[in-house]
Order: C-alpha cells, then structure tokens, then sequence
C-alpha cells in the first residue's frame, strides 16, 4: 500500500504503537509530523525516520490544547503545504477502580483519548477542505466497545465516545471528500504490556485465536491502509486488530487493553 507524497500528521507519535505507525507510514513514502508532548523522544523519532532515507519533522503538541492543535497544523502546513492525513492515535489508559479514581484522573483520561480526537481533526480541517479531500484516522479500542475491564471505566468510556464521534464525523465530512475510520488493537507487544510479566504475555497468547499477541505493524498496516487510496470509499468504519480475541469466549481472562 502507498501512500507515496502524502503529509501525514501522527500524534502520540514518539513511541509505542503512535512510532510505529509513523514508521510505517514513512515507509510507504509519506512525509510524516511526529505530534507528540514528548518533544525529546518526537525529534528522536523524526530523526531515526530520516536516518532511515524518510522524511519527518517533530511538533510538540499537547492534544487537549486547542492552540497546540492549531500550531500542529500550522506547522505541517509551513513545512510541507498540504495535509494528507491525520491519525490522532495519543492516548493514556491508566488504571483506576471507580472508588478511586478522582474526577481529575477521569477527566484526563477523556481530555487526552477523546477531547484531543476532536481538536486535532478540528485543526486539520480547513486544509482538508481546501484540498477537497483527507484521511482522518483515530486509534480505538477493543475496550470500552467489545470488552470491559476493571480499573479502566475512564478509558474504556473515552473509546467508546471515540467511536460515536468517528461515525458521526465521518458523515459530516463526507461532503468534503474527507474520510474518517478508526482502529481497534487488541493486545499488542507494547512495553506496557511486557510491563505485565512473561507469564500475562503468554496467557493472552493463549486466548487469542491466531497463536499470539499483536505486534505494532499489525496495526501501523491497518493504519496505513486506510490512510492509502485502497480504502477511498470506507469512511465512518473501525477495524478491529485483535487476532480474533474478541470473538473468544475466553476473553474474560485478558485483565488490560492493548490499544
């Protein structure tokens, strides 16, 4: 799949999942923007891109800011002149059981995973329009739309409003030509989930249907097929990459999401 000449904006994509999304979308041929708050490891991350023959610049942006959201596209527009694509992908998923958890915890949680959603699609807009057409594309998660799990009410509620709010923008920016799609990994080979322990990695590889967990370039394909002109006529749809861990019965004994 090419996405050959496109400028393609990753946010949260200094590491984990967001880098390998942007890795492979530089790999496809596109000019990527790390967007990420980590400003140090977003530099790395553009720069290890162009080490590697791609193109990629780094932009802090703090997604639950309108004016970050705006700088970040301001930006890709001075640098490169056009948006192509945008795939909002930053997101937190702390742990908090709701007897816990503070409604600060809980706002945080849905300023970042689903706040930030709506502005940085809000500031990639009007170049898109412009152009008469864009991909927009927001990591999901199984949980919170196919799955529940303890300590992650705030979480799971922020994916599943990322998943209304993809279909409903998706019919609105159809008239624009502009395409909104979602991803939904599963449990994905993420230093969080080596965090978990050896023995967690091979129990929910156990479970899972195809033989193991996911790896970050099952979703960053995902990804960079629906930012690709294969999938030109697929808007307001979410892909789910879990190796089938969702239609397990067994699914009960998986204790944390991957995406």
């Amino acid at each position: 799949m090419s996405i050959n000449g496109k400028v393609a904006i990753v946010t949260g994509g200094a590491k984990g999942i967001g880098r390998g999304i942007a890795e492979h979308f530089a790999k496809a041929g596109a000019k990527v923007v790390i967007a990420d708050i980590d400003e140090a490891a977003a530099r790395a991350t553009a720069e290890a891109i162009t080490a590697s023959g791609g193109e990629a610049i780094a932009q802090r942006t703090d997604v639950t800011s309108w004016a970050s959201a705006e700088a970040m596209a301001a930006a890709t527009l001075a640098r490169f002149g056009h948006i192509d694509v945008l795939c909002s992908n930053a997101g937190i998923y702390p742990e908090h059981r709701l007897e816990d958890m503070t409604p600060e915890q809980w706002d945080r949680v849905l300023a970042i995973n689903l706040k930030g959603a709506f502005l940085t699609l809000k500031a990639c807009l009007p170049p898109m329009k412009h152009q008469k057409g864009g991909r927009v594309i927001i990591t999901s998660s199984i949980t919170g739309n196919r799955t529940a799990v303890p300590a992650l009410a705030h979480y799971a509620a922020s994916k599943g409003g990322v998943n209304g709010f993809i279909r409903a923008a998706a019919f609105e920016m159809a008239k624009h030509n502009i395409t909104v799609n979602g991803v939904e990994p599963g449990m994905i080979d993420t230093d969080s989930l080596r965090a978990m322990g050896a023995a967690m990695i091979a129990e929910v590889g156990r479970v899972v249907p195809l033989g193991r967990i996911g790896r970050i370039e099952d979703v960053a394909a995902a990804m960079t097929f629906l930012a690709s002109d294969a999938a030109s006529y697929i808007t307001g749809q979410t892909i789910v990459v879990d190796g089938g861990l969702t239609l397990s019965e067994l699914q009960s004994l998986v204790e944390r999401p991957g995406g």
